[in-house]
C-alpha cells in the first residue's frame, strides 16, 4: 500500500467511510465518484474491481494498525497503561461518524457474504491484533500489573471482542459514551491493585 497517489488515497478514504457507513454492499463506485469527484472509469483505473478496492482498504487498515501497536509499545512500557491507551484512540474515533467503528470488525460481520480475498485480510488482522494483545496482557500478568481470570490468549480474545462490542453498543444507542462505559470496567477488571500484590497466580503468564 506505499507509494499510493493522491487520487487513490482519497478513494480509499472515501471507500473506508462508505464501508464503515453501511457494509461492503452498501456502497458502489458510482457513489465515490459523487463524493470524490471523479469519473467511476477513473476509480477503475486505480482498482479494477470492487473487491481490489475493499482489499485496499482492509490492507491499509491493517498497515495502520501495525504501526499504531508498535507505537504504543515505545511511547507506553507499562502494559496497563498500554490497554488504556489502546482504549482511548478508540474512544476518539467512536465520536466520528466516519471512524466509529473498526472497518475489519464491521467487515467481519458481512464474512458470509463477502468474496473471499476480502476474508483473508480481514482474518489476518483479527489474528495480528489478538497476538499483540496477547504479549501486552502475557507482560502485565508477569509484572504483576493485571489480573487474568483465564490465560492471556484468552484475555486477549474477551479484550478484543468486548472493545468491538462496544463500539456496536455505542452505534446501536447513538451514544459515545456507552463505548467508553463499557471499556473502562473492562479495563478496570483486569488492572491490578498498585497498592497490594495480584491475588493469584497469573495463568498462561
Amino acid at each position: 500500500m506505499a507509494n499510493v497517489s493522491s487520487t487513490a488515497d482519497e478513494i480509499l478514504r472515501c471507500a473506508r467511510s462508505l464501508i464503515i457507513g453501511g457494509g461492503y454492499n452498501g456502497f458502489s463506485y458510482a457513489d465515490i465518484s459523487g463524493v470524490v469527484g471523479i469519473r467511476k472509469a477513473s476509480i477503475h483505473h486505480h482498482f479494477p474491481s470492487k473487491v481490489d478496492l475493499v482489499r485496499a482498504v482492509v490492507q491499509r487498515h491493517v498497515e495502520e494498525a501495525a504501526a499504531g501497536m508498535a507505537a504504543l509499545d515505545r511511547h507506553h512500557p507499562d502494559p496497563a497503561d498500554r490497554l488504556r491507551a489502546y482504549a482511548r484512540y478508540w474512544a476518539e474515533c467512536v465520536r466520528d461518524p466516519a471512524n466509529a467503528f473498526c472497518v475489519c470488525a464491521l467487515l467481519a460481520s458481512q464474512i458470509p457474504v463477502l468474496p473471499e480475498e476480502v476474508v483473508v485480510e480481514v482474518r489476518s488482522h483479527f489474528r495480528a491484533l489478538s497476538d499483540w494483545l496477547t504479549s501486552v496482557i502475557q507482560e502485565g500478568a508477569k509484572q504483576g500489573r493485571l489480573n487474568l481470570s483465564c490465560d492471556a490468549r484468552a484475555e486477549a480474545e474477551v479484550f478484543m471482542a468486548a472493545v468491538h462490542g462496544a463500539m456496536l453498543s455505542a452505534r446501536a444507542y447513538g451514544d459515545d459514551a456507552a463505548f467508553r462505559t463499557i471499556v473502562t470496567r473492562l479495563i478496570d477488571r483486569l488492572v491490578a491493585d498498585h497498592d497490594e500484590p495480584t491475588k493469584r497466580a497469573a495463568p498462561g503468564a
